[in-house]
């Protein structure tokens, strides 16, 4: 046995079961290690930022960690956008990156490159193996960092020699760690703060999901307490039957204006909200003036078991959470807007759909319109690098084959892994792809507002905030990856192909011509 096929016997061992792979030369042995898995499913990516995404997405909805295997240095940091946004979504996952043997990297060939310090700024857990057969604990160890609560990145580099070397057999991985559980003088603070009336629990990561919702529902029921879930949810469990949330906006002044009525606002598992940027003259603190913050858990805490444990000191552990009612927005009609394509889902999605949202500007109307629409998983883009729509989608495919996947992307964004599509049509994935074809960056137009500069913009300015002059022709962008496609330009043709998109059975996308806002 090599050193690959021990590593990858212990990431089987390990219960790794999908692994997002664009590998090089360097990798040949854990390609052919990875041919021999009877458990592993490899699945070929053409960009790397493809295989962070697609396992983050993965993990997302499967809580275990995904491997991806990439090429070298050059290879590993075209990853690292989208593991930034896994960092941020605190999703377990595991990377292998090959490297030069030991003995070739003093002859500093073109490709070597400091691995480390790209697994560095990752801010991930990382070990270069030090031998063949020390290769399988590295391995187990890995799978340890990745599974460490409630999620991490971690990055195993594997030079040639050490994957072709000989190895005896595998390493066995700690069973996982569960999570650290709220100290009690917490939780009587909370609860003392919630008494006191104008209270809001912001909800983050783990706190959002059903049984998390459930114990917050009855604390916001029972006790008058604010719900309101972090702007950029990793998962979010939403729709007619569950516990509703707001959401907290994305602009400073949205936020303050959100909160202005809150005098005590209490994290859980969320972090203090702020101004995604910052503004000439503008505060970044986003809390209203007078407002205490609060800690009642970290990420790294029981999220669940806090909110269970707050409901029954305040003594509503009884209480039946009030669940969103099923609710659609009206259809309009003709010429096609960002409005009309969030009614037009919220009406036509399928129960237990998943969604992956990147669409930015002109996904403003979705998430309120689709309160009340069937059951479904909302998953956000956590980090803000963009190019996470299209990745999340196939690595939510992949993990629940059973369910339709809806990836809600502003074209912009898409642009910057739309090599997904192709692997949407390789493995026959079935993701129904809106595209808001707006051929603009709208967020950005917004920020030149912002900062003072709209008035004074020339055609330097206006033209590196277009994506016209050509049009991107996304029918044709699909069609030439092998996924089926349809344009709409009217809030009728959009309800027709989406609701083809919807019935196919593989990947599908809607091209949605929408204009600019601005």
């Amino acid at each position: 046995m090599n050193g690959a096929e021990a590593l990858v016997k212990t990431l089987e061992a390990g219960g790794i079961e999908a692994c997002f792979a664009n590998p090089g030369t360097s990798e040949m042995h854990l390609v052919g290690a990875l041919d021999k898995s009877k458990t592993i499913r490899s699945v070929l990516v053409l960009f790397e930022g493809v295989a962070t995404g697609a396992a983050d997405g993965y993990a997302r909805m499967t809580g275990k960690p995904a491997a991806t295997l990439t090429h070298l240095g050059p290879g590993f940091a075209n990853s690292l956008a989208n593991l930034h946004n896994a960092r941020r979504a605190r999703s377990p996952l595991l990377n292998i990156v090959g490297d030069h043997a030991t003995y070739h990297i003093k002859y500093d060939t073109p490709l070597t490159s400091d691995i480390s310090a790209y697994a560095a700024a990752a801010q991930s857990w990382w070990h270069r193996s030090e031998s063949a057969a020390g290769l399988p604990a590295a391995a187990a160890e890995a799978i340890a960092a990745a599974r460490a609560y409630p999620g991490r990145i971690a990055t195993l580099i594997v030079p040639a020699d050490h994957a072709w070397g000989a190895a005896n057999g595998t390493a066995e991985p700690p069973a996982p760690v569960g999570p650290a559980p709220v100290p009690q003088l917490r939780l009587d603070e909370a609860a003392e703060i919630i008494r006191a009336g104008s209270a809001a629990l912001l909800l983050g990561g783990k706190a959002l999901s059903q049984r998390g919702l459930a114990a917050a529902g009855r604390i916001r029921d029972g006790a008058a307490a604010r719900l309101i879930a972090e702007t950029f949810a990793p998962r979010l469990d939403r729709g007619a039957g569950r516990v509703a949330v707001e959401r907290l906006p994305y602009f400073a002044d949205w936020i303050a204006a959100t909160l202005a009525e809150v005098k005590h606002l209490i994290l859980v598992g969320a972090a203090a909200p702020a101004s995604f940027f910052a503004y000439e003259g503008q505060s970044s603190w986003a809390s209203p003036p007078g407002c205490t913050v609060t800690t009642l858990a970290e990420p790294g805490e029981d999220l669940q078991a806090a909110l269970e444990a707050l409901a029954q000191r305040l003594g509503v552990e009884t209480t039946t959470p009030a669940r969103q009612a099923p609710s659609l927005p009206d259809l309009p009609s003709g010429e096609l807007t960002a409005e009309g394509v969030a009614a037009v889902v919220a009406r036509t999605m399928p129960p237990d759909a998943i969604v992956s949202d990147e669409a930015i500007t002109a996904g403003i109307a979705l998430y309120p319109a689709t309160q009340g629409a069937a059951p479904h998983t909302w998953l956000n883009s956590t980090g803000g690098a963009i190019g996470d729509g299209m990745p999340l989608a196939v690595g939510a495919a992949v993990a629940c084959a059973d369910r339709k996947v809806i990836n809600l992307q502003a074209d912009g964004s898409a642009l910057y892994t739309v090599q997904a599509l192709w692997t949407q049509a390789r493995e026959n994935l079935n993701v129904a792809t809106v595209i808001f074809a707006n051929h603009s960056y709208e967020i950005l137009k917004l920020e030149l507002m912002k900062t003072g500069q709209a008035m004074s913009a020339g055609e330097t300015a206006r033209s590196l905030l277009s994506l016209g002059r050509p049009n991107v022709d996304w029918v044709h962008v699909a069609r030439g990856f092998g996924v089926e496609a349809g344009r709409a330009t009217t809030v009728e043709e959009f309800g027709k192909v989406f609701a083809r998109a919807l019935e196919h059975r593989g990947p599908y996308l809607v091209e949605a011509a929408i204009k600019p806002l601005m």
